[in-house]
Order: structure tokens, then sequence, then C-alpha cells
């Protein structure tokens, strides 16, 4: 086994802003198992909420080369559990080896990811397209200029029944609406009772993550279901999600790969919990991996590729907010440009 990597930096077409962030440039770290002349690919995104930038996850990896260069591959879940205890302080690293191990494992076996866990990609959700916070007139042109069934809209502008109201004018589509940690629980409790009426699915992370006695105000009196995206890191936040949210964001850097993301959905499932698996702002490399588990989900965004000017690489396509799975074998990733 030897271990690669690259840094790439992906521009958006927009200025992305949320309650807590905004970028224009999303850094990203591509990470290659390359074993028995296949490369599988996966990925690691800077983030300023979980403190990771590129340099730590690269430390991270140069310290712990030995044991991923010369652990057996001979199971691809042995192979991740062995490095799973190596890594438990970064799980953005970890996200992008076990993605990479799933890409070379499907590879080296000529099969992809979906077909190797048995699961039936006839049925999937439709995933939503996120329109970040911005001025009004600017998140209506977004909308304009990107017709599309499912919207995720980012909110805590301080104004935000105005704004929902505003955009109910213009489509019919779905909403979902993500508030990033920005609100109280008096008004998301009022939010709930207003945005039921403007087509809104869900909320999403209402409140900041640690609120916990919030959240179970909010949860006795909502009107719309909660998703936890903050709260719900790994697989100890799971059953602690119950009882105080309808469901949970799953993201693949946030608990670490796909082996922890599937004990995730099932735990969650067994609870009760509604299902959706979210991005950052990524490539196609570690959107390709998110595609695998479409058959496992209630809800989906997976709009990474769809933000970015300059994809660095190829993965599922996208029709209507429906999602085609890559015929790739692997996680589906292609990449486009020499990284080595």
């Amino acid at each position: 086994m030897k271990l690669h990597y690259k840094v790439f930096d992906l521009h958006l077409h927009d200025t992305f802003k949320i309650a807590y962030d905004q970028r224009d440039i999303q850094k990203t770290l591509i990470v290659g198992l390359e074993h028995n002349g296949k490369m599988g690919f996966g990925e690691a995104t800077a983030s300023n909420y979980y403190r990771r930038d590129i340099v730590s996850i690269i430390e991270t990896l140069e310290k712990n080369r030995h044991y991923i260069e010369n652990f057996s591959f001979d199971s691809l879940e042995g192979f991740i559990e062995n490095l799973t205890s190596f890594f438990q302080e970064d799980n953005f690293a970890m996200c992008a080896l076990d993605v990479a191990a799933h890409d070379l494992f499907g590879k080296l076996n000529e099969i992809s990811i979906h077909q190797y866990w048995g699961l039936d990609t006839s049925i999937k959700p439709l995933t939503n397209y996120t329109i970040g916070m911005d001025e009004l007139p600017k998140m209506i042109n977004k909308i304009k200029a990107f017709p599309w069934p499912v919207y995720k809209i980012k909110l805590g502008t301080g104004d935000d029944l105005r704004v929902i109201q505003c955009l109910r004018k213009i489509t019919n589509a779905v909403f979902r609406v993500d508030a990033n940690c920005a609100w109280t629980p008096t008004q998301t409790i009022e939010y709930t009772k207003s945005f039921k009426s403007l087509g809104v699915e869900f909320i999403e992370q209402p409140l900041a993550a640690g609120d916990w006695e919030g959240m179970g105000e909010v949860y006795k009196y909502t009107t719309l279901p909660i998703i936890a995206d903050e709260s719900c890191v790994g697989m100890i936040d799971v059953p602690r999600c119950k009882g105080y949210f309808h469901g949970i964001n799953i993201k693949l850097m946030k608990c670490g790969g796909l082996l922890m993301a599937k004990r995730m959905i099932a735990q969650a499932k067994s609870l009760g919990l509604k299902v959706m698996v979210g991005c950052m702002t990524e490539s196609s490399v570690g959107i390709s991996a998110v595609s695998q588990l479409l058959p496992m989900l209630d809800y989906v965004d997976m709009d990474g590729p769809l933000l970015i000017r300059d994809d660095i690489a190829s993965g599922p396509s996208y029709h209507d907010g429906e999602v085609i799975i890559s015929d790739e074998n692997g996680t589906g990733v292609k990449m486009h440009t020499s990284w080595m």
C-alpha cells in the first residue's frame, strides 16, 4: 500500500455564506491509496467550524503513514478498523482514508460499493440544491437561475420569515431550512408555525450544538421535523438525539467515513430517527462516496459539485434533483486532473 495526497482549491460559483462562515474558495485534500496497480481516492476539506485545516490533516496522515502503508488490505473493513484507533482525534483524515479504501477495494474487485453492500439503487431520495445566505434579490436570482425541485435555504439573517415568504413567491419547490445554530428556542418554535404553511419540509440544526435543554423545548412544541447536524457528529451522538430531534444529518467527514456512516444509519433507524446524509463544500471525490449510501437514506444533500466551478473529478450526475450514480467501480469517482 502507498499513500499519496495533494491539495486543491475549489472555486465556488458564488460566495457561500452561512450563519457562522463564508467563503469563495474551498481548500480540499485528495488522498490516494495505491495497491496492486489500482488507486482509490478520498477527500477531506478544511473546516473552520470543526477546526480542521489542511496542514493538520496532512500532519495526521504523515504521523501515521507507516500504519497506513503496512496494514493488510485483505479485508476492507479490517483495514479501516485497524486504522480507526490511530485517527480518533481527526475524523476528517480518517474519512479521506476510509473513502479511498472503499474506492480502492471496489476497483480491485471490479465492483461498485453499493453493489458490494447489496443495495437496490432504483429507489433513492432527491438531492436538494443549497441557497446560501445573501441579499434577498441575490437569493431570488440564484433560484431563478437554477430551477430545482428541492432547495436548502440557509438562514440566520434576522429577517428569516420574510426571506422564506419572498422565495416562496417565485417557486413551488420544496424548501428545507438550515439555520446552522443561529436561532433561539422561542424563535424556532415560532418559525415552525409559519414555515409549515410555506412548504418547508424540515428545519436543520436551529440551535447551538450543545443546547439540549433548548432542543427539548423545541421538540415538544415544533410543528415541523427537526434534523440534527452539528449536534450529531459521531456514533455516540445518535442515541442522544432521540427525543430532541426527529432525524440526523450524517456527514462523512464529521464521522470518519463510510464504514462509520453505515453504522450510524443502522443505529438511527433502529431508534426511529430519519436519516439524511449531507456534504461539505466538496468535489465529486467525496460526493461519489455519499452516492453509494443513497438507497439507505430518507433525505440527501449532495450538491457540492453543483456549487463549484472547477470540479477535479467526475462521479454522480444530476437531473432535476435526481442523482444518477456513476457506473465506475468503487465509489464511482474518476479523477479529471493529474495530481501526483
